[in-house]
């Protein structure tokens, strides 16, 4: 199971994607993929709170249109948002690139960000040199596996523990698939590198 993104597998992927942020101190950044929901997400932004934690909300949006408001909430308790398609599609798949970057507008035009994550981080290298002349392309260089139901939260937080490293990007899902394991590793994650001295910013 690959958590930690090896540094020869970002270098020799798409050059131009960002795995983690280059910045001064001891920072990790948060996102999550998939709302915004009702069931997880304002529950995510609580927690966030208690740490004053800011983060990276990766947006589908069809999600926005539904819950405009919990969108709106994300970005009043100042965090940061991202494109993640209006479908949620899986660029290796299309079979017209053109109806996958509409997709991406028609998603931008309620996201209005320059950061976008494709789904699954499955993009083609087309799809990435026509994408990277306006968006920051954020991938992670840590997946946490909080959707995959044979693991237990337990074991999703140990994956994020062992892995995280100074600037390092995690990925978590504020999904109704992932919540529950999600939300384990999440608090346990900021309280334990809370103690530790990190930061908790967003992209």
């Amino acid at each position: 199971m690959l958590t930690k993104i090896h540094p020869f597998l970002q270098f020799s992927f798409f050059k131009q994607c960002e795995f983690s942020i280059n910045s001064k101190g001891k920072n990790i950044y948060l996102t999550f993929d998939d709302g915004p929901v009702p069931e997880v997400t304002l529950e995510v932004l609580d927690i966030l709170d208690e740490y004053n934690a800011k983060a990276t909300f990766f947006c589908v949006g069809e999600n926005v249109k539904k819950y405009p408001s919990i969108f709106q909430e994300i970005l009043k308790r100042g965090h940061s948002v991202g494109n993640h398609t209006f479908h949620h599609i899986k660029g290796w798949n299309v079979k017209n690139n053109e109806d996958y970057y509409s997709d991406i507008e028609e998603a931008n035009k309620l996201i209005c960000s320059n950061l976008f994550r494709p789904p699954y981080g499955r993009i083609t290298p087309k799809q990435h040199y026509h994408l990277k002349k306006k968006y920051r392309i954020i991938l992670w260089s840590v997946l946490s596996y909080d959707y995959n139901k044979l693991l237990s939260k337990r074991r999703v937080w140990k994956n994020v523990r062992n892995s995280i490293t100074n600037n390092d990007i995690v990925l978590f899902h504020d999904n109704i698939k992932a919540k529950e394991n999600m939300l384990y590793a999440l608090k346990n994650t900021l309280f334990f590198f809370s103690a530790k001295g990190f930061q908790f910013k967003r992209i």
